[in-house]
């Protein structure tokens, strides 16, 4: 009786060992496979053993962190190659203007042209130095990982202060802002500093896009929203706003890096960043 028993769990050991085996080479075999080929299928295996189950699913799950993280990468050396031609253009154009009116000045001796291509090849230099400051400052933000100092912040305040700084420019464009800010006072736990930053790359974005117009509000609930008529937009460039180094061709001086920088420090406030375009006007909107 004792040896029958002895034998029935000895048979049932070498089953499950079988087993076990089986469905470890099914876990390599079909692992391999996913690491050579490009495709989003699952480790799956025939045992029904609760533990072979979870190792299945474990590396399935670090499977899907290895594709996020292939894609990512896969994105970002697209976007990186994306950028360099960008930039170069960006800086090349100016560049080019510049060298060319050294040239035409080493040809002449009239003062009043000299003094022409001297004021143009200033324009040219000022727009090379607003691109390459763009491109350092957005350098160092997403290059720093040291937490923000976070305090409570009143955001009507800083709001009210960025449009302040901005209305010799706004008015230089002939844009007056219809402003409705809230009689409450609306607080925040964030960085003012990066508040500031993101405020004024709003600003600087509806002085390149908008039509003539731009309505600022921050409402009861905090929500605060940016919005202008742009006829030059489409609804797919507007998608494309808050990527790295996109720029939309009609404004050019720009590596593109503002709205991306406000997006970057709005989400490491804690906040989020959407832009809509309905009806030819650009709306932008801050949830903190």
């Amino acid at each position: 009786m004792l040896y029958g028993l002895l034998a029935i769990l000895l048979t049932a050991a070498v089953v499950k060992i079988i087993i076990l085996k089986k469905s470890a080479r099914e876990i390599a075999d079909e692992f391999a496979d996913r690491l050579d080929n490009d495709t989003n299928t699952l480790i799956d295996i025939s045992s029904h053993d609760r533990d072979m189950l979870r190792l299945a699913n474990s590396i399935n799950e670090q499977l899907r962190v290895l594709r996020k993280e292939h894609l990512q990468y896969h994105l970002g050396n697209t976007e990186l190659k994306t950028a360099i031609t960008n930039i170069s253009h960006d800086i090349r154009t100016p560049l080019t203007a510049i060298c060319g009116y050294l040239y035409l000045i080493k040809k002449t001796d009239d003062k009043e042209l000299i003094h022409s291509y001297l004021e143009i090849i200033g324009e040219r230099t000022e727009t090379m130095k607003q691109l390459t400051e763009e491109l350092f400052r957005y350098s160092v933000i997403v290059s720093d990982e040291t937490e923000a100092e976070m305090q409570e912040v009143r955001v009507n305040q800083v709001l009210e202060d960025c449009i302040m700084g901005y209305c010799g420019a706004l008015d230089e464009k002939g844009i007056v802002p219809e402003v409705h800010i809230t009689e409450n006072t609306i607080v925040r736990m964030v960085n003012k500093a990066s508040l500031e930053r993101v405020f004024s790359n709003l600003l600087n974005n509806a002085l390149k896009y908008s039509d003539g117009d731009l309505e600022i509000t921050l409402s009861d609930t905090g929500e605060i929203t940016f919005s202008n008529t742009s006829q030059r937009l489409s609804a797919v460039e507007v998608e494309q706003l808050f990527d790295r180094f996109y720029t939309v061709e009609a404004a050019r001086n720009s590596t593109g890096l503002g709205l991306s920088i406000a997006r970057t420090l709005v989400e490491r406030m804690g906040g989020t960043i959407t832009a809509s375009y309905d009806n030819k006007r650009l709306t932008i909107r801050i949830k903190l």
